[in-house]
């Protein structure tokens, strides 16, 4: 096994150059660690920061071959490095953003439940207006003025029994109506 601690970083990239993987190997070594570090402090996530430095480390693998590195080479991978995480925060930037962008979204939905709550009152409305006299009244007492079946049957001077009959009738064509205009939604 070839000794490759004594090596400058130029002699490395000449080997790499030449698919040397143990050159590359000790070249992984000598950095991995100082540019984990950094990765790490900027973006507070030991995975990502891996992440970062390992897409660094096969980047220039994969383009050993048109490598030209003008300054030295810790300053070249620190720029990389900086360059990543700055890609990367914004990233999460945009994610962040879209994620407050999808929470506003379904605020925006709450004003469509809103709509479609107001589109099947104005269609109860409706229902509750097609329903004959004597019926409409006895409903819009017991559901929009409160009263019991038997405050009903007082005011209107009619039986308990004919509230019943006439609420239970009402409510059967209102549920129908509703059935109908659900379905169509």
């Amino acid at each position: 096994m070839k000794d490759f601690g004594g090596r400058s970083d130029e002699e490395l990239i000449l080997l790499i150059q030449q698919d040397d993987n143990l050159a590359f190997e000790a070249l992984y070594d000598r950095y991995w660690k100082k540019l984990y570090y950094q990765a790490a402090r900027k973006t507070n996530s030991l995975e990502d920061a891996q992440e970062i430095v390992q897409n660094i480390f096969t980047s220039l693998w994969l383009r050993r071959h048109q490598l030209q590195i003008e300054s030295n080479l810790a300053s070249y991978l620190a720029v990389a490095v900086k360059y990543k995480v700055f890609k990367y925060l914004a990233q999460q930037y945009k994610q962040e953003a879209f994620r407050h962008e999808a929470d506003w979204v379904d605020f925006d939905n709450s004003t469509e439940d809103w709509l479609q709550f107001e589109e099947l009152r104005v269609r109860l409305d409706q229902l509750v207006s097609e329903l004959p006299e004597k019926c409409q009244l006895i409903f819009k007492l017991s559901r929009e003025e409160g009263l019991t079946y038997k405050q009903i049957a007082e005011n209107l001077n009619i039986s308990v029994k004919t509230v019943e009959t006439q609420l239970s009738r009402a409510l059967k064509k209102i549920r129908a109506g509703i059935q109908r205009f659900l379905i169509t939604l």
